[in-house]
């Protein structure tokens, strides 16, 4: 990719006469990070292509070896939110609430959507790849939620797909910023087709050479069986999921209440770096963002999409203007100190009017109050 479009659309043409929209994120050196801008060109292009007939499978990759997409560029939110203390940013309402449609749109989209999520997958590229109906990992994919280093939670719908994960294991990835392999992917279902990385032009290939239609559920069911057929001939394995052959410990790990689980985290000792790890970035992590991801995985289950991503909005937004998202940002991107000072030592010192406040609306009217209608 050399084009100074931060992202580039193509279509591909197959032998049913049938197009393939190939949308691809292109901020190499930013690791493919979401800004606004690009928000908004994906979502305009999306909905012209959901629309086209002619566009029967849509794929979201992202440029050069290193990562799909590695999050969201939110600078200009903490930019904003440093200089207007205690008040909701309008960029932080602005991005994410387009984010999130963006994120709807594609978990709504019909067509198939194929993301191609190799290397760092994380937060908002998590958002992205966790709607599309297929969604492809590979022996590079390094996927995590690490938004608790941030001061902020797993947003971008991930109150909906973490609680549907096997277990504890989605209170474990939001409370730990754990990185997933591709295997670990798979098992709580963040991916659900696995190729090598060096497979990717064998794929197009092939999916120029499907008898593309009109009928969509036909479709997925072509892509579905040529990629698994792929999948068989892949000469690097997928390998073990640490998360599936730990299931057990960490569902006694995440077990009662944050307290409970603050507690373990503590005296816990163990020669396991994978876990180590983990557990340090929980004690190390904002305790307001250890708090929210707590709340989250309390949700109803029986709210829809739009409803979580409703709640994530006001959540998100609030945390930018009273939680420890600046510090978060300023530590970890703006110094690159990796020394954040956050408001509260522990979780238990958090008054309980400011976790009211991070969750309640601060609008008369919600941005999102359309969504899903």
């Amino acid at each position: 990719m050399t084009s100074e479009q931060a992202v580039v659309f193509q279509t591909l043409g197959t032998a049913s006469g049938k197009l393939i929209g190939i949308a691809t994120l292109n901020m190499e050196k930013a690791l493919n990070a979401l800004n606004l801008d690009m928000v908004r060109a994906l979502t305009n292009q999306l909905m012209a292509w959901q629309q086209d007939s002619e566009v029967v499978c849509v794929v979201l990759d992202g440029a050069g070896d290193k990562a799909f997409c590695a999050g969201g560029d939110v600078r200009a939110i903490y930019k904003q939110s440093i200089a207007n203390p205690g008040e909701i940013a309008s960029e932080a309402e602005t991005f994410f609430s387009e984010e999130y449609q963006l994120d709807y749109l594609i978990h709504e989209f019909g067509k198939p959507f194929l993301v191609w999520g190799h290397g760092f997958v994380m937060g908002g590229g998590v958002g992205l790849m966790a709607g599309a109906s297929h969604r492809v990992v590979t022996e590079t994919s390094r996927i995590a939620m690490p938004e608790i280093t941030i001061g902020l939670y797993p947003d971008v719908g991930g109150s909906y797909f973490l609680n549907r994960m096997p277990g504890k294991s989605g209170l474990f990835l939001g409370l730990t910023a754990y990185q997933m392999n591709a295997a670990d992917a798979c098992y709580v279902g963040l991916g659900n087709h696995y190729l090598n990385n060096d497979d990717k032009q064998v794929m197009f290939d092939a999916m120029a050479t499907l008898d593309w239609s009109d009928n969509v559920a036909r479709n997925h069911l072509w892509l579905d069986e040529m990629l698994n057929e792929l999948s068989i001939r892949s000469t690097i394995a997928k390998g073990e999921s640490t998360l599936a052959n730990n299931q057990g410990l960490i569902d006694s790990l995440m077990a009662g209440s944050l307290d409970d689980i603050i507690v373990r985290a503590n005296k816990l000792e163990t020669d396991e770096k994978w876990l180590s790890r983990a557990i340090g970035a929980l004690i190390a992590g904002s305790p307001i963002s250890a708090q929210l991801v707590y709340q989250q995985t309390q949700l109803d289950s029986k709210l829809s999409l739009a409803d979580i991503y409703r709640w994530e909005l006001i959540a998100s937004v609030n945390s930018c203007a009273h939680g420890d998202f600046c510090e978060g940002v300023r530590a970890l991107l703006i110094d690159k100190d990796r020394n954040p000072k956050w408001k509260y030592s522990s979780h238990d010192e958090i008054p309980a009017s400011l976790m009211e406040k991070i969750t309640t609306m601060p609008w008369e009217i919600h941005p999102l109050q359309q969504l899903g209608q």
